[in-house]
Order: C-alpha cells, then sequence, then structure tokens
C-alpha cells in the first residue's frame, strides 16, 4: 500500500512540475516569411530582383564611381520593374555608419 501512495505522490509531482515549466512560457512568438524569388508577381506590382554588384551594367558601375557617390560603398543590388514595365537599378549604399539606396537606370542616370 505504501508503493501505491509513494508512486502516485511520485506522479503528481512529475506532473506539476511539468505543468509548471509548461505554463512558465508567456514570450510571445516571432513568425517571419521568407519570400522565395520564384514566386509569380501580380502584373499590378513591383518586381525585386537581387543582382550582383560584379555583374551591373558598365553605366551603372560608372555612375557608382563618380565623384558624388565615391565615398559610398555598393552592399547590395537589385533590379526593380515597376508595375508600368520600367526598370531600374536599386542600390544598398554605406558610409560609415550612415546607410542610403541610389536608384539608377540602365543607362547610368540617376533616378528618383
Amino acid at each position: 500500500m505504501k508503493n501505491i501512495i509513494l508512486t502516485a505522490a511520485a506522479l503528481l509531482a512529475i506532473t506539476g512540475i511539468s505543468t509548471v515549466k509548461a505554463s512558465e512560457n508567456k514570450a510571445p512568438l516571432a513568425i517571419s516569411i521568407k519570400m522565395d524569388s520564384t514566386l509569380k508577381v501580380h502584373q499590378d506590382s513591383t518586381q525585386k530582383v537581387p543582382v550582383k554588384l560584379e555583374e551591373l551594367p558598365a553605366p551603372v558601375a560608372t555612375t557608382l564611381k563618380a565623384d558624388a557617390y565615391k565615398d559610398w560603398k555598393a552592399t547590395d543590388a537589385f533590379l526593380v520593374t515597376a508595375a508600368d514595365k520600367s526598370q531600374y537599378y536599386l542600390i544598398n549604399v554605406a558610409k560609415n555608419t550612415e546607410k542610403a539606396f541610389i536608384k539608377i537606370n540602365k543607362d547610368g542616370v540617376v533616378v528618383q
């Protein structure tokens, strides 16, 4: 009889501890979504495709080397196709702790 009571008490203690641990975790869950580049894009939206910096067209690379941008370092680039089918390169740049981006069309002209 003692063994049954001790076993029941041990089971209650284990169950109580696991219940307490389960209820202690009240941190909110973070959900992140990673977009796949193979997803279809609606015709009325903008499409952004990553481009390697060394694969930028020569006029775009020349513009990035101009005096106005020589202190800025390109970090990554994207080819953006707008809803109206116009295209430009979006280049993220950094200088010290500052970060910015430049939009340049395929002819090397900075666009707004």
